[in-house]
């Protein structure tokens, strides 16, 4: 798909969005369990807070998936990694910023990671093209050669006072912001294929892996896998999916199924953040749910709980401290004590939610295949 092809299509649909015409439907909720998990996240504010309504979406193309948002504070706008290139969005009218692919500086146009750092650059993380940084017109591209750890790029972070880390398919980078010089860790992980990271209020750097949970803490490193608790037990007896690269350094696709049918790897951690009230952490995993860690053990919520799918490709928190888990089977919205769940039948696009955006407003965005959507009251 061309740039013009696809600035076309957003324009169109911009002006033609969807109107949403029914309200989320709530989920009865499973007894909470009897434990100090949930009065630590439980607040009379939470629980006051009325769940918002999908007001819209818009499309980007029928075979295009939107993997990556971002919130740019420096102009109020919204950043859409898609499969074909990036968008930007302004949130003051829903007017078409930019379209940036290739052609533009791009590393390459399959964008599955954006983040805006201290200094005001956008970055963005590509399948198998390295990494982009843009400020103001100009690109910057960085490659193995350059230090990069890998051309697979799959999420950032920055600590307080820098560096900008970087997860890759062949381990984490740490970026000297001033100098532009790039550390690779792969031995200390608990496996190299990392997916996530996060950063605690002790600027700790959390790293989400296909075999667990890795955190540096600035001197040691400590590590949590399915052994420890992270992921939910196969109770409905799915297939393993042979479908990784965990302890290979063969490439592997993205796929859960298998046959046709949902695939199970708890340890396998696609989502994380760190909860900004108490440094908690969130996992969200493959076929496992998603994983609590309260810093002593893991809790784990799955469907039975009320979460809309076991496998939970992105996290989120709001400005009321709310989550959000982006699933195989839509969007759970978790204020401590119930789910509300979002999809197709409630006016997402449709049920694989594969990134969230929450903004200072308290509107939330989220990607799917064929575009994004807009909740808020």
């Amino acid at each position: 798909m061309t740039k013009q092809v696809l600035k076309q299509l957003f324009i169109i649909t911009v002006l033609l969005c969807l109107q949403a015409c029914s309200d989320p439907a709530e989920k009865t909720t499973a007894k909470p369990p009897a434990d100090e998990i949930q009065a630590t996240i439980v607040t009379k504010s939470l629980t006051e807070t009325m769940p918002p309504k999908v007001l819209e979406s818009f499309e980007v193309g029928s075979e295009v998936f939107v993997r990556s948002l971002a919130f740019n504070k420096n102009n109020n706008s919204l950043w859409v990694g898609t499969s074909t290139g990036v968008l930007e969005i302004s949130l003051t009218d829903h007017q078409l910023l930019n379209t940036f692919t290739r052609e533009d500086g791009l590393a390459n146009e399959y964008v599955f990671a954006i983040y805006v750092d201290s200094k005001g650059y956008t970055w963005f993380g590509t399948n198998a093209g390295g990494t982009s940084r843009y400020k103001d017109g100009q690109w910057d591209v960085y490659f193995p050669m350059h230090g990069l750890a890998d051309y697979w790029i799959y999420s950032f972070i920055e600590q307080t006072n820098g560096p900008l880390w970087i997860g890759t398919w062949a381990g984490a980078n740490s970026v000297d912001l001033e100098t532009m010089q790039f550390k690779t860790y792969v031995k200390e992980l608990i496996n190299e294929w990392v997916y996530a990271l996060d950063i605690d209020s002790h600027d700790r750097v959390w790293f989400g892996t296909e075999g667990g949970i890795s955190m540096y803490d600035g001197k040691t490193w400590s590590q949590w896998s399915h052994k420890d608790g992270l992921g939910a037990s196969n109770v409905s007896n799915l297939p393993v999916s042979p479908n990784t690269g965990l302890g290979t350094r063969s490439r592997h696709d993205l796929s859960v199924l298998l046959q046709g049918r949902q695939t199970y790897n708890p340890g396998y951690v696609f989502s994380l953040i760190v909860d900004n009230r108490d440094d908690s952490v969130w996992a969200g995993t493959w076929g496992g749910g998603v994983s609590h860690f309260d810093g002593q053990q893991w809790h784990n919520y799955t469907t039975v709980d009320g979460l809309a799918g076991n496998i939970v490709y992105s996290i989120a928190q709001d400005t009321n401290g709310i989550l959000w888990f982006g699933t195989n089977n839509g969007l759970s919205r978790f204020d401590g004590k119930s789910w509300t769940t979002y999809n197709q039948t409630t006016g997402l696009l449709e049920n694989n939610v594969y990134t969230i955006a929450t903004l200072p407003s308290g509107e939330i965005w989220v990607g799917t295949k064929r575009g994004v959507s807009h909740l808020g009251q």
